[in-house]
């Protein structure tokens, strides 16, 4: 496990690197991209080494007889987050964008209201526009530094009209791990307002010390009639590119419902991603997550520090994810100004922070799952960019 590792991914049909420079402006001799979330490092041998062997074989056929598949799932749950998860609750679509997606268009209709808490991950709203559907964004709020829930806004900002609501647990972009009591809080608003819950938990495995992801289902164990949950094995290890992700619905009324338009649309699962899933959900998976978890505090830790270090620019404390979201709101500029500073004088490609939604316009969201020395060099640049504030 090298996570120092640099490893050149232009000219590899990378999104994050090699539409960088029509995208952003950010050349690609010079710059650093930090806007895709996927990572920088290679996944676990076990992962590359189940892709070898595919490859060894030669054949390229239909998967068949997924009981491997789904073991390997139900004992991650099971050993990671306490959660004994049924087989026959299990789907496979091609990614979780799809599986939210799927999910729009199983238990809603044209027009319904899809409650999303913002700012939150900036797919969520695309899928639900492009879907004839209506987003109803019920804004976090900031306190201590962070962000926090706020039931009795949304509850008065409801008209009936509402048929779902997304959580993104834990939060992205905001880094935030929901304690029980929160997610309690999300499970009693959708039932006052009957909303169906999909819960995104794709970055439940990327959570640093001193907090503890808890599974819905195991949050709220009485809410199993209304509640989705998605979850992969992509952001965790690396593998986004082989779109495989999990939804998981126990009440055999909604298990029906997917089961149908999954039936309908023709969708099965890829080969490539069962695989190296069955491989990632190991122990020597594993082994290489608790190695990654300790190497990417590290740098969080080195970006809060310098990126805290220059005046009118704060970083969010992170719990969960790689994904800084650093609020520019102090500096007094307009996100035009900031982010020019950023794009064309320190040359790195972040997400801008407006399609996270309301609250999202003053901040931009930077990767940090990089070898450290890019992490740093990032912050050395952002320091020069802002020097003028120091």
């Amino acid at each position: 496990m090298n996570f120092d590792e640099t490893i050149c991914r232009f000219g590899t049909h990378s999104v994050k690197w090699d539409m960088m420079p029509a995208i952003f402006g950010v050349p690609a001799d010079q710059g650093i991209a930090m806007w895709v979330a996927d990572m920088e490092f290679r996944p676990p041998t076990c992962v590359q080494a189940a892709v070898e062997k595919m490859a060894a074989h030669g054949l390229y056929g239909y998967y068949g007889d997924d009981a491997e598949y789904l073991a390997a799932i139900r004992w991650w749950m099971a050993n990671r987050h306490g959660w004994d998860v049924p087989a026959e609750a299990i789907f496979t679509t091609h990614g979780l964008v799809n599986g939210t997606a799927m999910c729009i268009d199983a238990f809603t209709k044209p027009g319904d209201g899809v409650v999303l808490m913002t700012p939150v991950y900036h797919a969520f709203a695309r899928v639900i526009k492009a879907a004839g559907r209506q987003v109803v964004e019920c804004p976090l709020v900031q306190q201590d530094g962070i962000y926090q829930m706020d039931f009795a806004a949304w509850d008065a900002q409801m008209t009936g009209a509402e048929t779902m609501l997304i959580l993104c647990s834990p939060h992205n972009p905001g880094g935030r791990v929901w304690t029980t009591a929160e997610l309690r809080g999300v499970a009693d608003f959708c039932i006052r307002h009957n909303l169906l819950l999909v819960s995104d938990e794709i970055h439940h495995d990327l959570v640093f010390p001193g907090a503890k992801h808890q599974v819905m289902a195991v949050a709220a164990p009485d809410i199993t009639d209304r509640l989705v949950v998605l979850s992969a094995a992509t952001k965790t290890f690396n593998i986004a590119g082989c779109h495989s992700g999990n939804v998981i619905v126990l009440d055999p009324g909604l298990r029906e419902k997917f089961a149908a338009r999954m039936n309908a649309l023709g969708i099965s699962a890829n080969s490539f991603g069962m695989f190296m899933t069955t491989a990632a959900y190991s122990p020597e998976g594993a082994e290489w997550l608790d190695a990654l978890l300790e190497y990417l505090d590290g740098n969080r830790k080195l970006f809060d520090a310098g990126v805290n270090a220059i005046p009118g620019l704060r970083s969010m404390p992170l719990q969960a994810t790689y994904l800084a979201w650093v609020d520019f709101s102090g500096t007094g500029m307009t996100p035009a100004e900031f982010t020019a500073r950023v794009e064309k004088g320190a040359k790195i490609a972040p997400n801008h922070g407006d399609p996270f939604g309301k609250g999202g316009e003053s901040f931009l969201r930077f990767n940090l799952a990089a070898p450290r020395a890019q992490v740093a060099e990032a912050v050395t640049r952002l320091q020069a960019a802002f020097a003028d504030l120091q």
